[in-house]
């Protein structure tokens, strides 16, 4: 199963709640934690390990151009870098299964159809006969 990156992990939180991402991250701030501030928060860090793949990616090839020379100063850097391109592709991997997993366990509950009738509101009570201040016998 290819990973999903975390573009398309929003776009199925965005279609799950049908908002934008924006929107849905401002709502998760005003409201007690639950279900869509985990997503959220599973989301972000699946983004920063994506970021973080970039980073490292790009710092090792520029460690190992072909016209630069490796020494024993490049070496240790050149592991460094590679060990944190590894853990951030880790971390990606397991954020965007874990993810996955739980989008595919949620469905979007449909509008209501009109096939449930709508509830009705009692009929308004009739107005009181206005009353004598005579008595009657």
């Amino acid at each position: 199963m290819p990973h999903l990156t975390s573009t398309d992990i929003a776009g199925r939180i965005e279609d799950l709640y049908g908002a934008p991402l924006a929107d849905l991250e401002a709502h998760a701030q005003d409201q007690p934690p639950g279900m869509l501030s985990a997503l959220l928060g599973m989301h972000d860090t699946l983004a920063q390990a994506e970021r973080s793949i970039d980073f490292h990616r790009d710092h090792v090839a520029r460690l190992i151009h072909p016209e630069r020379p490796i020494g024993p100063h490049e070496v240790s850097h050149l592991l460094d870098g590679s060990r944190r391109l590894a853990e951030a592709v880790a971390i990606r991997e397991t954020q965007a299964k874990s993810v996955t997993a739980v989008l595919q366990s949620l469905a979007r509950v449909p509008a209501p159809t009109s096939a449930f009738p709508a509830p009705t509101l009692p009929a308004p009570a009739a107005p009181l006969a206005a009353q004598s201040a005579a008595h009657s016998r």
